[in-house]
C-alpha cells in the first residue's frame, strides 16, 4: 500500500494515473462534454 501499489491514491498519484480511488476533477469533465456540443450546433441560413 504504497507507492507502488496501482490501486491506491498514493500509488496513482506517483504513476500519475487516474480511477475509483483518485477520480479527474469534474470541473475538466464538464468542460469536455460540452464543448463540442456548443460548436455543432446548427446556424440559420
Amino acid at each position: 500500500m504504497g507507492k507502488g501499489d496501482k490501486k491506491s491514491k498514493k500509488g496513482k498519484i506517483f504513476s500519475k494515473s487516474h480511477g475509483k480511488s483518485r477520480p479527474k476533477p469534474q470541473n475538466l469533465r464538464r468542460q469536455k462534454k460540452q464543448s463540442p456540443e456548443v460548436e455543432n450546433k446548427p446556424t440559420k441560413e
